[in-house]
């Protein structure tokens, strides 16, 4: 019954701003809710508190004693929504499928594929040496066992 109350509010502040999205929601043995939340123009700590206001405000703490915590993906977290990938497009990401590492510009996300660009380098065909080639690839997200967005400083 809880976590079904808990749950209402919270698909209640996300259509409040439907540029937020849910990426985690549980609700631990000893009443600790946790909300992972990523936006699609990013999220901000106003954005956090919005959704932490608009759960933790319609709760009794007489009634069920809880903690809450409303957090960000971070910069680092594993992508896993379509949505998430959309909001990344144009960065560079690691992508981990079954049998390969890739790492590559994302130039194009779907709801059911992501299209990485890189380049390589390769043996020429005729001749010693190699030469610079653009590659592509099309990755069904059923394939993508792990995805996260490249950081460089």
């Amino acid at each position: 019954m809880f976590k079904e109350k808990v749950k209402s509010l919270l698909d209640k502040a996300l259509e409040d701003n439907p540029l937020l999205f849910l990426i985690d929601f549980s609700i631990g043995g000893d009443n600790t809710i946790r909300v992972v939340l990523d936006g699609d123009e990013g999220i901000n700590l106003q954005d956090c508190m919005d959704v932490s206001r608009a759960i933790e405000h319609n709760l009794d703490r007489e009634e069920e004693d809880f903690s809450l915590e409303v957090t960000s993906a971070g910069a680092t977290s594993p992508l896993e929504l379509p949505r998430q990938f959309k909001k990344n497009i144009g960065r560079k990401l690691m992508v981990r499928t079954g049998e390969e590492e890739l790492e590559g510009n994302l130039t194009h996300a779907t709801e059911d594929s992501i299209t990485l660009e890189w380049k390589a380098r390769e043996p020429k065909p005729v001749g010693k040496g190699k030469v610079t080639v653009q590659k592509k690839r099309d990755i069904a997200f059923s394939d993508i066992h792990q995805a996260k967005v490249i950081i460089k400083f």
